[in-house]
């Protein structure tokens, strides 16, 4: 979706605005096109508050007063509330980072296809691969990934530095794991895996075991 510097969106709240004051020439030029776009819906915004979410450090305290009586008196609002737009990023940069404390907690991406040589993956959560990493690709993740097929590219898990991060496949022929700052390479003379294997850090280093969870009971 084309982004023009402005994204209006509705919620409980109020009226959400987020704004990339970079993409405008001066906070005047800004200032007319957020009047201009709030104006088009001023009958459903009217009496409303607006959340208004931008660099605070990019415009002056005399600006921030002026964007306040102008949109009070054209659009009508309610009342008018800044947040720093960079704070919020912080705020959610340092979300991510605890979100993987543990094994199973956070977000999971299903990659339902192989990935292939010169691909290189990238997620803030857990990555469920259906089907083969191959050789020369690339695969890194906050927590845990799980390759439901051949893996034989590099593959990065824990990268927040959770030392509870795994990595499991059906085929582990990996050209190097990590997991949070330990890392280990396949042995040249390993033949293929006869079993699911998942890799882990035990006392400071990576291993690897057969991914047996449980056995059957008759």
């Amino acid at each position: 979706m084309y982004n023009d510097g402005i994204v209006i969106k509705g919620n409980k709240e109020g009226i959400n605005t987020q704004i990339d004051i970079s993409k405008f020439a001066d906070f005047e030029d800004m200032l007319m096109n957020l009047i201009k776009k709030l104006s088009k819906g001023k009958h459903f915004y009217k009496g409303t508050t607006l959340i208004l979410k931008i660099d605070l450090k990019a415009i002056t305290q005399k600006n921030v007063q002026t964007l306040k009586e102008v949109l009070l008196n054209q659009i009508e609002l309610k009342d008018i509330v800044l947040e720093d737009i960079e704070k919020n990023i912080e705020k959610d940069e340092e979300k991510d980072k605890k979100v993987f404390s543990g094994v199973y907690e956070g977000k999971t991406r299903f990659i339902r296809k192989a990935v292939r040589g010169g691909q290189c993956i990238n997620y803030p959560g857990n990555i469920v691969i259906i089907g083969d990493v191959n050789s020369g690709a690339e695969v890194s993740a906050a927590g845990n990934v799980i390759v439901l097929g051949t893996l034989k590219g590099k593959v990065s898990a824990g990268t927040n530095g959770n030392t509870k991060a795994f990595i499991a496949a059906f085929s582990l022929q990996p050209e190097l794991l990590k997991i949070a700052k330990c890392m280990a390479m396949s042995p040249d003379d390993t033949g293929k895996p006869k079993y699911p294997e998942l890799a882990k850090i035990k006392d400071g280093i990576i291993i690897v075991e057969p991914y047996l969870p449980n056995k059957y009971i008759y």
